[in-house]
């Protein structure tokens, strides 16, 4: 079968898109790549907050996808809104990998050893959120660009640090100037971050069936939460609200009840996968931040209830009022 994929024209996307290309290729497939100039592309040098963020990544390529041209779409799921137009599936969610954010800098080890006043460079209100309410001594400096771009200004000096994710690194080859991996406790990453989301028309059976072997049941779960608890929200890829659901698998547990006073003669359980969400709303200028955490044994809930769970945590702790004050910001 041939298939022709829409792709971005960045570095990371192509690097995406080839990724998939090449498994495609693998099962017996032809398959071509079409590069898209997004709005987001076209906007290099204007702030999310001006141009709105919601499919800025995305339209143009939904448009070829609706037009026929291209079979499939390969986006960053992180970009991919959490309602996607009528006629469209997410036909694939391959294995994810590090959904983290990255510390990157040339002088400094950690966050925590930038000095007062240090200068981090970000273009995410989520990112620019989080780190107001770790760092609020830290002055932080809107930074748009490709991957390469960011880290050309960051070695010219135009910031002491810059926040990235992990996987874009990754996948690029340009982990050397990774100081740290910030910890899902403390700083959560966007939802859908570091999975790739392979995006195909809704009535196009034989391509949906083509991709379906990319298809990787615990990223398609931890996603579907992700974005059912920001959909919840009303939350949009640029809005500052973290999500972030993994799998664990748990050491042997004791059955209950136990029997006997020292519990001598306990029966023990197989070991359990458990299902883990962490969640943050925060707000970029004053660092307010609310954030919460629920683990369950897999299989107690299904991945949009959890979501929706997770997103009713945060607003019972108080997260309204900063949705609020967040409503018409982008980034």
């Amino acid at each position: 079968m041939n298939l022709r994929i829409g792709s971005r024209g960045s570095q990371l996307a192509l690097w995406q898109a080839n990724h998939i290309a090449g498994l495609l290729r693998s099962q017996g497939h032809s398959v071509e790549i079409e590069i898209i100039k997004t709005t987001g592309d076209r906007l290099q040098e204007v702030t999310f907050a001006q141009v709105g963020a919601k499919g800025m990544f995305t339209l143009e390529i939904e448009e070829a996808l609706a037009a026929g041209r291209i079979d499939l779409a390969v986006h960053s799921l992180k970009d991919l809104p959490t309602e996607l137009p009528a006629g469209f599936a997410l036909a694939a969610t391959p294995p994810r990998v590090d959904a983290r954010d990255a510390f990157v800098s040339v002088h400094y080890a950690s966050l925590l050893a930038l000095p007062s006043g240090a200068r981090v460079g970000s273009s995410s209100q989520r990112r620019r959120a989080q780190l107001k309410a770790l760092r609020h001594d830290l002055e932080v400096v809107e930074f748009r660009g490709n991957v390469d771009t960011r880290l050309r200004k960051l070695a010219e000096g135009q910031v002491d640090a810059v926040l990235l994710a992990a996987a874009g690194l990754e996948r690029l080859g340009r982990t050397e100037l990774i100081r740290e991996r910030l910890d899902v406790n403390h700083f959560c990453p966007a939802a859908g971050q570091g999975a790739l989301a392979i995006e195909t028309r809704e009535d196009d059976a034989a391509t949906m069936d083509a991709v379906a072997f990319l298809d990787d049941p615990d990223t398609r779960f931890a996603v579907t939460a992700e974005r059912a608890a920001l959909a919840a929200l009303g939350g949009g890829c640029q809005v500052p609200i973290g999500v972030h659901c993994r799998r664990v698998q748990r050491e042997w547990v004791p059955q209950v009840p136990l029997s006997g006073p020292g519990n001598d003669n306990r029966d023990w359980a197989s070991p359990a996968a458990r299902d883990e969400i962490f969640a943050v709303v925060a707000e970029p200028d004053t660092g307010a931040v609310v954030r919460i955490f629920h683990g369950s044994i897999h299989g107690e809930m299904d991945a949009e209830t959890l979501g929706r769970f997770a997103a009713a945590m945060l607003l019972d702790a108080g997260a309204g009022p900063l949705l609020t004050s967040a409503s018409g910001v982008s980034g």
